[in-house]
């Protein structure tokens, strides 16, 4: 019996190093396969990046090599370098700063309030079943609306002031997002909402507790649309009921051919 036990052991004790063996190879193949792996993202990424920026650097030399061999009218399309000084001269008066903030203010102010209402309204729908089934059609064809159109409306309306802008800001975002996030709201994990309510909890904290947390990157998603949606619709204003802001400068210049 002691003859077998002494002989079992250095066997058991060649296995375990086998084993042993096996796993750090194993982890030195994982290790060096991601390496690998990163190295080729890494790769990637430059590679997109330096493709982008040859890209307009392109586009650039193409439009100015164009423009300085009256190829294209400069008069009409301008050039590069045109407009390279112009910007310049505007940053030396200041005149690019000023137009630039009012812009950008009317631009957070509409987002921040398409934000809150949006999501006000789409809890208002998720919490009224009825009331969203009513609604639905008419914020459909709201969102489908050319909201240029809507701009001219708005000036009758509210008259040619800033709160007309950042109107117009808001009805080029809002109807959208409050559909997007209503259909989001209405996406959440029944499982999860139905323990809540076994476990007697209320319509408030399924609200709060499931649906809220569940729509966050569609929140999210929606803020990273609604900012440049926002932009839009204020420099639309800007074009019909302003006398500053970039789109009050840009109808300006078209009109002086500058």
């Amino acid at each position: 019996m002691n003859r077998m036990s002494k002989t079992e052991i250095p066997a058991a004790s060649g296995t375990n190093i086998t084993s042993n063996a096996s796993a750090i190879s194993t982890a030195a193949s994982s290790s060096t396969a991601q390496r690998t792996f990163l190295s080729k993202y890494r790769l990637h990424k430059k590679f997109v990046a330096a493709a982008r920026v040859l890209l307009l650097v392109v586009f650039l030399s193409v439009w100015e090599l164009t423009a300085s061999h009256q190829i294209i009218d400069s008069f009409i399309f301008s050039s590069p370098s045109k407009i390279a000084r112009c910007f310049l001269d505007m940053v030396a008066d200041r005149s690019i700063f000023l137009h630039l903030g009012v812009t950008l203010y009317e631009t957070i102010v509409s987002f921040l309030l398409v934000i809150v209402f949006s999501i006000l309204t789409a809890v208002l729908l998720w919490f009224s079943k009825k009331l969203s089934e009513i609604l639905e059609p008419y914020l459909v064809v709201l969102n489908s609306l050319p909201k240029s159109a809507l701009a001219p409306l708005l000036i009758v309306w509210l008259g040619a002031t800033r709160t007309t802008i950042i109107v117009a800001g808001m009805s080029v975002a809002i109807f959208g997002s409050i559909l997007n996030l209503y259909t989001s709201f209405m996406s959440a994990d029944p499982g999860k909402m139905t323990l809540i309510y076994t476990l007697g909890g209320k319509r408030h904290q399924v609200l709060t507790k499931v649906v809220l947390p569940s729509s966050i990157p569609a929140i999210i998603s929606n803020m990273k649309v609604n900012i440049g949606l926002c932009l839009v619709g204020v420099i639309i204003g800007e074009f019909l009921a302003a006398k500053e802001g970039l789109g009050y400068l840009i109808i300006y210049s078209s009109q002086v051919f500058q």
